[in-house]
């Protein structure tokens, strides 16, 4: 397949264009490199897959030097006369939009961010995707579509329309959107619903990420909710495991969907809703201790109350991409934060640390 994927600068997206050119598909990555977190971490994340960053310009693209049938373009999803010459010029099979502005407390701060790029540049993919007849649009939802609701472990089947954040509002948008336009033009969309994924290479702002390098540098961690937050950590090697079942079965519309009892997972188009987790919900003192057994060090924990935007509890109920699609996850939270402290380690050049009490 010839297969577009934006945000391949980014934690997910960079994993996903691996897996993809590993497994015999044509890839062209896009990603503006925005300072939302540390650039160097997204050069070098391309850099892995042989796209250097002084190749890189506006609109230039750059084929990659040890990834066969990968090419890199450094462009914005609101650029609209650039993404249409993109995909006039590859015709593509499949699209996968990961690119967006993430974070649910920047949100609060930077509202406008999310309006341009997962409101106005996803409406330019959807634009892009119609007018070019693309098979399959894959979409990066989220768990934090969920809200205010109370009902675990969290259903695609259940409603959404109370979001706490911007950030939620702008993915629940996206669905809606994305309906639209596979009920006018039937155009087969799949959203995934991710839940708190982490790994190596991951993002700046998440918590692995925070903890690991705050008790590395003997700095208090800071515990939200005093400590009562659970959370359902996914490993990306399983997240990636998800999308790639997702690109060999493109949405279908359901031929049972009665408009009396809307299912809002699925239609009589040709759309989909699916949660992409673990299926489990951990709690957040026990991810620390797990991140303390692999350093070495106890965390300094500093405790605060519930943030803005953020919920105590996220659970996915992943049934439905188990038994439509055999979806699987294998890797467990021991496993998984291992690799990430070690990958932490070793991107960092840290020395062993003396473990004490």
């Amino acid at each position: 397949m010839k297969v577009l994927v934006t945000g391949s600068a980014g934690f997910i997206g960079f994993h996903l264009v691996k897996h993809l050119v590993n497994r015999g598909e044509e890839v062209v990555g896009l990603d503006n490199i925005n300072d939302y977190y540390d650039v160097n971490l997204k050069y070098n994340r391309l850099a892995n897959t042989g796209i250097h960053k002084e190749d890189i310009a506006y609109g230039k693209e750059v084929k990659s030097e040890n990834l066969p049938n990968y090419k890199f373009i450094k462009l914005d999803l609101t650029d609209q006369e650039g993404l249409n010459k993109l995909f006039e010029k590859y015709k593509f099979d499949a699209v996968c939009n990961l690119a967006a502005q993430a974070g649910v407390r920047y949100s609060l701060i930077n509202p406008n961010a999310y309006i341009d790029s997962n409101i106005k540049g996803f409406l330019n993919i959807l634009e892009c995707c119609r007018h070019q007849k693309v098979g399959h649009l894959i979409y990066a939802s989220s768990s934090s579509v969920y809200g205010l609701n109370e009902k675990m472990p969290f259903s695609v089947n259940d409603n959404v329309d109370h979001p706490v954040s911007l950030y939620a509002a702008s993915k629940k948008s996206n669905e809606l959107m994305a309906h639209a336009y596979s009920h006018l033009f039937n155009l087969p969309t799949t959203a995934l619903r991710f839940f708190t994924v982490y790994g190596p290479w991951g993002r700046p702002d998440m918590a692995l990420f925070l903890f690991t390098k705050a008790i590395m540098d003997g700095e208090n961690i800071n515990v939200f909710n005093n400590g009562n937050m659970k959370r359902d950590f996914t490993y990306v090697d399983d997240i990636i495991g998800g999308i790639s079942k997702v690109f060999d079965h493109s949405a279908n519309s359901n031929p049972n969907w009665d408009g009396q009892k809307p299912d809002p997972a699925s239609s009589k188009a040709p759309y989909r809703i699916f949660n992409i987790g673990r299926g489990n919900t951990v709690n957040l003192l026990d991810f620390v201790s797990e991140i303390e057994k692999n350093i070495g060090i106890l965390a300094k924990k500093t405790y605060l109350p519930l943030q803005d935007g953020d919920v105590s509890e996220t659970w996915a109920d992943v049934g439905q991409l188990k038994s439509e699609l055999n979806y699987e996850p294998k890797v467990s939270v021991a496993e998984g934060v291992k690799n990430f402290v070690e990958w932490y380690k070793e991107y960092y050049a840290y020395k062993e640390l003396e473990a004490f009490a």
